[in-house]
């Protein structure tokens, strides 16, 4: 099963319930494999929600920077250096948090299923009258629920599994927590970097200074509302809709951070 199979199950299923199609939402889940689409789509849209978070803040954030040096009319260099600082600075910061986060998120489901895996070695009816505590909430009794607690307790991993969603809810992590990490730094790079760029232009050709501010809105913008579009693969909501959304919150955002600097300066100056 290729990459692009996976895509269009699931393409084909989100597809079919926005026309609320029955005949199409079967034959969307008519694959049969299923739970290797659902390891691989989490994955995919893990690194993927990783990549429009890193590519949002680094925009916002750098963009705040230049705005705040623009209303203070600090010179070009300088925007530079505070840009880059925030590229750097706050890119690893955000990248070491998304690394530790997923890993700490993967140790922990690790140790509980060590820990599941040996209450069910040592004290197995206890174990057993958990899932039989479940599944009677559930509205099984009786014969029926006797037979669901000895069909799942029937095989070690099916009855692992069964505890660690129902009684811990929780599932392992698909990421790989350096992976994150890499990802989030490297949108956030590639994005915050966009606003520096009229800014080094300027610095390399002083006569384009008055018109740097002005090119690095147009790009921020730009940038903005094309990672906002790409939440659409997250979401699935309209993709205009998810553009303009992080553009009104971007922008915002930098015209606090403008209205500081153009204060600061008028009350230092």
């Amino acid at each position: 099963m290729t990459a692009a199979d996976l895509v269009n199950r699931f393409v084909l299923a989100r597809s079919a319930y926005r026309r609320r199609d029955a005949a199409a939402a079967e034959a969307a889940h008519a694959h049969h494999y299923l739970e290797r689409s659902l390891y691989e789509t989490g994955r995919r849209g893990q690194h993927l929600a990783d990549a429009v978070l890193g590519a949002t803040d680094g925009v916002v954030t750098t963009f705040a920077v230049v705005a705040g040096a623009a209303g203070a009319n600090l010179s070009s260099g300088v925007v530079l250096i505070m840009g880059f600082a925030n590229l750097l600075a706050d890119g690893l910061s955000m990248a070491i948090g998304n690394y530790l986060g997923a890993r700490s998120q993967r140790d922990f489901w690790r140790e509980e299923r060590e820990r599941e895996i040996w209450e069910i070695e040592q004290i197995p009816e206890a174990e057993r009258e958990e899932i039989r505590r479940h599944y009677r909430r559930k509205g099984f009794d009786g014969e029926w629920l006797e037979h669901a607690v000895s069909l799942i307790t029937s095989d070690k991993e099916r009855w692992l599994e069964e505890m660690m969603r129902e009684e811990l809810g929780i599932r392992e992590e698909k990421s790989a927590p350096a992976v994150s990490g890499v990802v989030t730094f490297s949108a956030f790079s590639l994005a915050g970097f966009l606003p520096l760029i009229s800014y080094l232009v300027a610095f390399i050709r002083p006569d384009f200074l008055p018109r740097a501010f002005s090119s690095s809105v147009a790009l921020t913008v730009a940038a903005l509302f094309v990672v906002g579009a790409a939440r659409w693969f997250i979401t699935r909501r309209t993709w205009w809709r998810s553009g303009f959304e992080i553009l009104a919150l971007g922008g915002a955002a930098a015209l606090c951070a403008f209205a500081v600097g153009h204060f600061l300066q008028a009350l230092v100056g």
